[in-house]
């Protein structure tokens, strides 16, 4: 009687009950009854409406075998929600959702490592399903903490660790999947999430250096490592990501690198934002450019370390972006790192990191900043390489305008103003490796200017630096390494020199700079402290000009300044021997190139009878003379017989010394006021009274000769006591020199402002009342009459 009761009671329950017990066997290790699974999934599509109530009894039964550890038909109870999902895709499948994803809960929240994993195998499989209809309620808070604590997990058994923490990277996949499109869900991008997911993948990312790779190949092949299914799941999350969600996407990944210290070594912190330039859409990298440049900001009193492994990772990215990519904020880029270059040259010479040292404040290691700088101006030259011709041409002139001054002060500005100098000129050296079609453009007025002011410094370093930087911006073709090593070549077509005819440009520039470009040249040869560098350097900047920029004019200017330098090699008594053998030198190996450019047979034939012998002493290089020296007028009449100008050839080149030329050489204010002192003394009226016209004779013009030898002697010791009396002398006494120089100038301004100025008439007409000359009346003093006034 029993039986028959339970039988019919049986018989009264739901027909989705009793086919969702149709599908468990009695024993759990046959699976899943397949054909009574066919029979629940028809009873599903053809009744959608009881899908709800067949998750609930489903989950209903999983959590009942949940709690009796009979996970045998657990497995089955989630194996039958996963065809389920697979099968169905009616309107009414949300509330069946709602179902799957309470049971996926309860087996993410249980103790045993098999269940968290199964769990996640069905979100996955979920995720891959695209729904027909939206969800507005749902939400993934709950398997975003989940998945990113599985992601760290610290099982005991590696095997099983390992297991996990590839589980957890699935299932963080798969949240990015089920929402990063569909914009009714939670917005996956929010920093809330973003800072757990993207740490626990760059956790997983780093595990690669203490995992052994097991030797066998068909392991390698069946099963994929952590490391690099972290890579594929962070690539795939970059690349989805959108213009707006690249700064909450990039910022945790810049935190895990501070917080673990990350910086320093360099490897990784490359490694993560090559993934990450390599995944995202190429418009928004420039993004990525600008949180690291603002990150770099804000560790600007950082340890030298840490910066310079942000500038590495800086200068990597810049190389993986596009030509022009960097965005519209180009010059904020370089000012940036201009700004970080100067810091680190503050540091160093500050010894701290603040303005005022104190017990607190961190050591700073000079050999650390040096390497930061370095790093700097690397970096400065990677995005210079991104950029098309034109705005490289504005970096030029944006940094040479961030180049100080030379300072009239001593100690510890005059380093600092030095060093920022030479790191500034380095990173303009690093700009300037382009080929420019119009060199008018390349070198404006407003650069060259600047440039040329520094090649009569007396630093050494920083005369070389702007010589390397003239000579990048000039060769177009790149031919400044076949002039080194700098030796006589009796055959320049071993060379295989690139030669172009000069355009109308080319043309236009040398015509309205080439003195100034000749002048500092001659200048800088005269340079003491220069060694074989600077006349290396020379030589080819010499030859770059003759070889891209030079027309015929231009032409038979090089040979008289070629010429010059001979000149100024054998007459210039007060350089050392070594600098005129070297200027000697320099001018024959030069005119040894003209000649075969000019391919003029006679002018050939003469440079190469001349032998220069250029390791003469002193007393050998006063009486030099014939065979050993080149010829103006010679070079003249046989260059005059194919068409060259004659006369120009004739008249020996002499620069014209300017006052900025001397202003560049300043070092202290005692030179600049020598300067104003010569100034005025060649401007002062006595001077003016004295030149007179006087009878030339024979006895003049003797004395004139003699008179001219001591010359130079007598201005340099004048200029030598004006110096001294400015160093030496007490304040008040070059005050009181000041003061009345000063009286005397408003005197003369007086004088021209009398004679200049003339008082306006009295609106009445009248000029005077006889008692003496008439005052000038203000405007507003003056009465007009009615009609003039409105």
């Amino acid at each position: 009687m029993y039986y028959c009761v339970c039988g019919c009671c049986g018989a009264l329950r739901p027909r989705y009950k009793r086919l969702v017990d149709n599908i468990f066997p009695e024993d759990p290790e046959d699976g899943l009854v397949k054909a009574n699974m066919e029979k629940l999934t028809f009873y599903a599509l053809s009744a959608p409406e009881k899908l709800d109530r067949i998750g609930a009894y489903l989950s209903e039964r999983l959590s009942r075998d949940v709690a009796r550890h009979r996970y045998g038909y657990v497995c089955i109870a989630m194996e039958a929600l996963d065809q389920l999902l697979m099968a169905c895709h009616c309107q009414t499948i949300n509330l069946f959702v709602e179902s799957f994803l309470t049971m996926v809960r309860k087996l993410l929240e249980a103790d045993k490592p098999n269940l968290q994993i199964l769990g996640t195998n069905s979100f996955v499989k979920f995720a891959n399903i695209e729904e027909d209809t939206p969800s507005y309620h749902r939400s993934y808070d709950f398997f975003v903490s989940r998945f990113s604590e599985m992601c760290h997990s610290s099982y005991e058994d590696p095997d099983i660790r390992t297991k996990i923490r590839m589980a957890g990277i699935r299932g963080l996949q798969g949240v990015v999947r089920k929402t990063v499109n569909d914009e009714l869900q939670a917005n996956i991008w929010d920093p809330q999430h973003m800072d757990k997911i993207v740490p626990s993948l760059l956790f997983n990312l780093q595990q690669e250096e203490g995992i052994e790779r097991s030797p066998s190949p068909e392991t390698e092949k069946e099963k994929e490592s952590p490391v690099e299914l972290t890579e594929r799941c962070f690539r795939e999350l970059l690349g989805r990501a959108a213009y707006g969600n690249i700064k909450n996407a990039v910022k945790p990944v810049l935190m895990h690198l501070d917080n673990h210290s990350l910086w320093e070594s360099k490897t990784f912190a490359v490694r993560c934002f090559k993934i990450v330039m390599y995944s995202i859409q190429s418009q928004h990298s420039h993004l990525v450019i600008q949180q690291l440049l603002g990150h770099l900001d804000a560790n600007s009193k950082n340890s030298a370390r840490v910066r310079a492994g942000i500038v590495e990772v800086i200068s990597e990215a810049a190389v993986i972006e596009a030509s022009g990519s960097i965005g519209p904020t180009v010059l904020e880029v370089f000012n940036t790192l201009l700004k970080q270059l100067r810091l680190s040259v503050d540091y160093e010479l500050t010894g701290s990191y603040d303005s005022f040292a104190n017990m607190g404040s961190k050591v700073i290691k000079v050999h650390e900043e040096r390497q930061l700088q370095e790093a700097v101006i690397k970096t400065v030259g990677s995005f210079a390489y991104t950029l098309p011709p034109y705005q490289r041409s504005e970096v030029m002139l944006f940094i040479i305008g961030k180049i100080p001054v030379p300072v009239s002060v001593s100690g510890f500005r005059v380093e600092g103003s030095r060093m920022i100098q030479v790191m500034l000129l380095k990173s303009l050296l690093q700009v300037t490796g382009f080929q420019s079609t119009n060199i008018l453009t390349a070198l404006p007025t407003s650069f060259l200017d600047p440039l040329l002011s520094f090649t009569l410094m007396e630093d050494a370093e920083i005369r070389l630096l702007v010589l390397d930087i003239l000579i990048g911006i000039i060769d177009r073709h790149d031919n400044r390494h076949k002039f080194s090593p700098v030796r006589i070549i009796s055959d320049i077509s071993v060379l295989k020199l690139k030669v172009d005819k000069c355009s109308r440009q080319d043309n236009l520039f040398m015509k309205k700079h080439s003195q100034r470009l000749y002048r500092h040249i001659y200048l800088a040869c005269k340079e003491e402290s220069s060694v074989q560098r600077h006349f290396e350097s020379l030589y080819t900047l010499l030859a770059l000009i003759c070889v891209e920029l030079a027309n015929e004019e231009v032409v038979v200017d090089l040979i008289r300044l070629a010429l010059a330098l001979q000149d100024l090699a054998l007459t210039e008594e007060a350089l050392p021997v070594y600098t005129r053998c070297a200027i000697h030198a320099l001018s024959a190996v030069y005119l040894n190139l003209i000649c075969q450019l000019t391919t003029v047979p006679t002018f050939c034939q003469h440079v190469h009878e001349v032998r220069p012998t250029v390791c003469l002493s002193v007393q050998k290089l006063e009486k030099v003379e014939g065979e050993v020296l080149f010829v103006q007028t010679k070079i003249a009449e046989i260059l005059g017989g194919s068409g060259y100008n004659t006369e120009r050839l004739a008249t020996a080149y002499i620069p014209q010394i300017t006052d900025e030329d001397r202003l560049s050489k300043r070092k202290s204010i005692g030179d600049t006021v020598s300067l104003q002192l010569e100034m005025e003394s060649r401007n002062s009226p006595e001077k003016e009274q004295r030149s007179t016209a006087e009878q030339i004779t024979f006895e003049t013009l003797k004395q004139a000769v003699v008179d001219s030898v001591n010359v130079e002697e007598l201005e340099r010791e004048r200029r030598r006591q004006v110096v001294e009396r400015f160093q030496t002398a007490p304040f008040e006494e070059i005050a009181a020199h000041c003061g009345a120089r000063a009286s005397l100038l408003q005197s003369k301004l007086n004088q021209i402002f009398e004679i200049t100025i003339r008082p306006p008439p009295s609106p009445s007409g009248s000029v005077g009342n006889g008692h003496g000359p008439s005052r000038s009346i203000p405007v507003y003093e003056m009465k007009f009459p009615d009609l003039c006034v409105y």
